[in-house]
């Protein structure tokens, strides 16, 4: 397990990570998201000891990083595919990480032929794509065979066929009870491997829930309607008719086709008023936020960066 506790770093007087506490599961992937500059790759550092904290602390199995022995053992990390010696070869890369660990030397060709880099293994690191270096960190992190991995943006460099491999794989360790902290900006790649979402904003806690309850919780559920008479549906659904005393806000919006997009309101709601008025519908669909959308939405007002956005 991984544990954050209270943790809070400061660079010159400027709050990075702000009292941050959340707690990594075995048997879990856990994603880990936020805007640019929200502390999350400071959050990983700070876990694995390459950042000292302002206050709080990480502990990996109850222990601060800088405390374990054979490290590789106990957690696989893959921070920055970039972060190589180019001169050796990916099988030298990862006999020196064995050796620095005790690990046996035939833990370095299962990795390899793990993340599918078998026939690569004597190739220089400076030749590599990089997807293939993506790959080698990976087989960095699953040298020691750990119960505890942190991975920050595996996916970036990766084709579709890598893109479903690491999806696989990190699904596959989890089922094994490891601890999985999975960090990535892609929304639709997280929805579909992530079960647990911990999401900061400047620094602090935002959300830590389940993917299927952020979602349920901050995403806005929509309903899609089409009739045979698209006029007569603008004139029932623009006139006012659905909002019943009482009832939260409801907003009705023309969409393509002829469509409307109806939130606040329940499908049983818009067909029986439609039924009433005698609007013959053909397409009444409710349609969920994706996780991008929830999380935009919940992330609104921690965005430090924003970019104009043209008319």
């Amino acid at each position: 397990m991984i544990e954050i506790q209270g943790l809070t770093k400061e660079y010159d007087g400027v709050r990075v990570v702000d009292d941050l506490s959340f707690e990594v599961r075995p048997g879990v992937v856990t994603g880990f998201l936020g805007p640019n500059g929200a502390g999350k790759s400071t959050t990983l550092r700070m876990v694995l000891g390459l950042d000292r904290p302002t206050a709080g602390r990480a502990l990996i199995d109850g222990r601060p990083y800088r405390e374990l022995t054979e490290p590789l053992r106990r957690v696989g990390a893959l921070l920055d595919a970039h972060a190589l010696h180019g001169g050796r070869t990916a099988r030298g890369h990862l006999r020196w990480l064995a050796a620095s660990n005790g690990l046996p030397d035939r833990r370095v060709d299962e990795v390899l032929a793990q993340v599918g880099l078998a026939d690569a293994a004597g190739r220089r690191i400076r030749g590599f794509s990089l997807g293939m270096r993506q790959r080698l960190g990976v087989a960095a992190a699953l040298l020691g065979d750990p119960p505890a991995l942190l991975l920050d943006e595996p996916v970036n460099g990766l084709d579709p066929e890598g893109i479903r491999w690491i999806r696989t794989l990190l699904r596959d360790l989890a089922a094994e009870g490891r601890a999985v902290l999975l960090s990535s900006h892609l929304m639709a790649e997280m929805s579909l491997t992530a079960d647990h979402l911990v999401v900061i904003g400047r620094g602090r806690l935002l959300a830590d829930a389940a993917t299927t309850d952020f979602i349920d919780r901050h995403g806005r559920p929509r309903i899609r309607v089409r009739a045979v008479d698209p006029t007569k549906l603008a004139a029932l659904l623009g006139g006012g008719a659905l909002p019943e005393p009482g009832a939260d806000a409801v907003t009705a919006e023309p969409a393509e086709d002829g469509a409307w997009e109806v939130t606040g309101a329940a499908p049983e709601r818009i067909a029986a008023l439609a039924a009433a008025h005698g609007v013959v519908l053909y397409e009444i669909a409710v349609h969920q936020d994706s996780l991008e959308e929830a999380f935009m939405r919940m992330t609104a007002d921690s965005v430090d960066y924003r970019a104009e956005v043209r008319p």
